[in-house]
């Protein structure tokens, strides 16, 4: 019997300079570059995995940050189920740009979309100028998970992926249940209810005697 292999596309957004491409290659290739390189356009990367016997195929979509590519999101998270949308805690406005991209997944997207709101750089918590509880309180609102990273430091990336597969998961599964269930509803409306008198003038045509 063959293995079913669960297919994620997965994207990461936010405004440039996040960490965003730091944070995939650290989870991707347990690498990390101290030289900030933008992120033209868009890159992929593949990941492979094995979880509590489940095949899962992630492909990682780092897009870029900067301003005159944000028209360019919708050709990269279409389809997506899964994205992670990323802030630096020391700049309060990456938070806001979280926020706009949010509403434009919801929009494009609905609750199809596995989400998943990332402070980045933990390592510079000195330098914080985002409100962790606030950071959280809006993740819950809007039906995000909420993590706290350091791509530098190697911290909450890989459970931070891992949460989320597990949500791209159940997600998988409730769609598939909620199609079951259309399938079976469809199944019932075809369903023709015939009254007595139908069945009686049935019987006597189909069963009368010849003259």
């Amino acid at each position: 019997m063959a293995t079913t292999v669960h297919n994620f596309k997965v994207v990461l957004l936010g405004k440039g300079c996040v960490g965003k491409t730091s944070i995939v290659l650290r989870y991707a290739e347990d690498k990390f570059n101290n030289d900030h390189l933008s992120t033209i356009q868009a890159s992929f990367l593949n990941k492979k995995l094995n979880i509590d016997g489940k095949r899962v195929n992630l492909a990682i979509w780092d897009t870029a940050g900067q301003e005159q590519f944000h028209a360019l999101g919708p050709l990269y998270y279409r389809s997506s189920n899964g994205a992670i949308i990323v802030y630096d805690i020391t700049d309060e406005d990456s938070l806001v740009k979280v926020k706009s991209w949010v509403k434009e997944l919801r929009k494009m997207l609905g609750s199809d979309v596995s989400l998943v709101i990332v402070g980045n750089k933990t390592d510079l918590e000195k330098d914080r100028h985002v409100n962790l509880e606030e950071a959280e309180t809006y993740a819950s609102k809007v039906g995000a998970l909420h993590w706290q990273t350091s791509a530098k430091r190697n911290e909450g990336i890989e459970e931070m992926f891992l949460t989320l597969i597990d949500k791209m998961l159940q997600r998988e599964r409730e769609i598939e249940d909620l199609q079951v269930t259309r399938q079976g509803s469809n199944h019932r409306k075809n369903v023709v209810v015939v009254d007595d008198e139908q069945v009686e003038n049935q019987t006597k045509s189909c069963c009368g005697s010849n003259t």
